[in-house]
């Protein structure tokens, strides 16, 4: 079955793209939650015509896009946490712990779109942060032990 997105899905595609997927999975899921609609012949050419008048438009988000790229990868990210013995830590950091360092750093991204295994030592570790569908950063961090 094939379906043109509405909207982000996780491990599916992004905004308008044309997928295809079961059919109990489109007839019983994403078309119900309004995640997608069916691309019918017409469908497919309103898609065509939007995507033209928004490719100027995206241009420019793509490069507001790399341009905090740039200035994340440019940031020195140090998480304090509680530590026990040795190296390890008392709970974890994730996603939501590194989306607080850089917003103390001044860059406002959303927990949901950082992609970062679960912590639970000290120690340097790479999260991946996607700002758009063509960019993502791989961000260094280091998980310090709290004073």
């Amino acid at each position: 079955m094939e379906l043109i997105l509405k909207q982000d899905v996780e491990n599916l595609g992004f905004k308008d793209d044309v997928v295809t997927v079961k059919n109990g999975y489109g007839r019983n899921f994403l078309i119900p939650q309004g995640q997608a609609i069916l691309a019918t012949i017409s469908a497919k050419k309103v898609l065509a015509e939007n995507l033209k008048q928004r490719a100027f438009k995206e241009k420019k988000i793509v490069d507001d896009a790399n341009k905090i790229a740039d200035a994340l990868k440019a940031l020195e990210i140090k998480i304090p946490a509680k530590v026990g013995t040795g190296d390890k830590l008392f709970g974890s950091v994730n996603n939501i712990d590194l989306a607080e360092a850089l917003e103390k750093e001044g860059q406002s991204i959303e927990k949901k779109f950082i992609t970062v295994t679960t912590v639970k030592r000290l120690g340097k570790y790479t999260a991946v942060i996607r700002l758009h569908r063509e960019v993502t950063v791989d961000l260094e961090f280091e998980v310090v032990a709290q004073a």
